[in-house]
């Protein structure tokens, strides 16, 4: 190939395409467990975590509620993955070998929400929420109905395999995914940048500005107890007995367990299997979604 602005252009469109359409056609499951929300600065501030209200019998006048601020920030962090395309592979008209790598540049760009999202699920247990708790937590503080604080659990105890159960069932989810700046496909192909002109290199890449942060603790339950009928009916007990701040139930409905692959049969067969180990009728058949994901491994 002539190299010249049209040809690289068209080279650029080229890889740019194959970039889209591999991103578009992976499989991503971080939605399942995160919300997205937008973000335009360099941080988000998110006060009203945590902030729980209840509706009262409507006599005299309103009653303005009194709500527990807080100041969780979420900061954006960059990111990028670059590729580097040699001067003779365009020359010599083989620069087609390199459209895999930017089809793997797409599917890596989709895929990476879910690295950010399940490793911030995963460092629940050693990382502070908005109540300067860790997100899996034996004692988070609620405030009781007579205003006394009570000390609150997510957390099943174990040291084994962690396993999840969430409520994904609500607009607010467990795990806030903040998106400054999505995923853009950029290149460096002018004769006159850097790595053109001393290193004969034409450079296409990806950038992106985001972060990751913990929303309600309330909708998450984990546990490293084996993953069995007694420990999951637990867990789903736990979860709907939770109570906000003046003992409003929150109605909480666990909706969705997730595991590392190595729990996959364990977990199938208490959702799905008709019988449990014993023969008996499986209660919990169908009681929630079932996520196996890598990205806890």
């Amino acid at each position: 190939m002539i190299i010249n602005t049209s040809n690289l252009t068209a080279l650029y469109q080229g890889y740019k395409m194959a970039f889209q359409q591999a991103f578009a056609g992976v499989q991503s499951d971080y939605g399942q467990i995160a919300m997205t929300v937008p973000s335009n600065t360099a941080k988000e501030v998110y006060p009203w975590l945590g902030q729980t209200t209840r509706f009262r019998e409507w006599i005299g006048a309103r009653v303005i509620q009194n709500l527990m601020t807080h100041d969780f920030t979420i900061k954006n962090k960059p990111f990028e993955n670059t590729i580097a395309v040699p001067r003779e592979a365009i020359e010599d008209d083989t620069y087609g070998v390199f459209k895999p790598m930017f089809e793997q540049l797409g599917q890596d760009s989709k895929q990476h929400p879910d690295e950010l999202v399940f490793a911030l699920l995963a460092a629940g247990f050693a990382s502070t929420c908005f109540d300067g708790q860790y997100f899996f937590d034996s004692d988070h503080p609620v405030m009781n109905a007579d205003g006394s604080m009570a000390s609150v659990s997510n957390f099943g105890g174990g040291s084994g395999s962690a396993w999840y159960l969430l409520d994904t069932s609500r607009f607010v989810k467990p795990i806030i995914y903040q998106v400054r700046k999505d995923y853009n496909f950029v290149t460096m192909d002018k004769e006159t940048d850097g790595n053109v002109f001393n290193n004969k290199e034409y450079v296409y890449g990806v950038d992106a500005r985001s972060n990751v942060g913990f929303g309600l603790w309330q909708l998450a339950y984990a546990s490293k107890n084996p993953l069995d009928e007694a420990a999951y009916g637990a867990a789903r007990a736990a979860m709907m007995n939770l109570k906000g701040d003046n003992g409003k139930p929150l109605g909480v409905r666990p909706t969705l367990l997730v595991v590392p692959p190595n729990l996959e049969m364990t977990a199938l067969k208490l959702l799905q299997a008709e019988k449990n180990a014993m023969g008996a009728s499986n209660i919990y058949q169908n009681t929630a979604k079932l996520l196996v994901t890598p990205w806890l491994s």
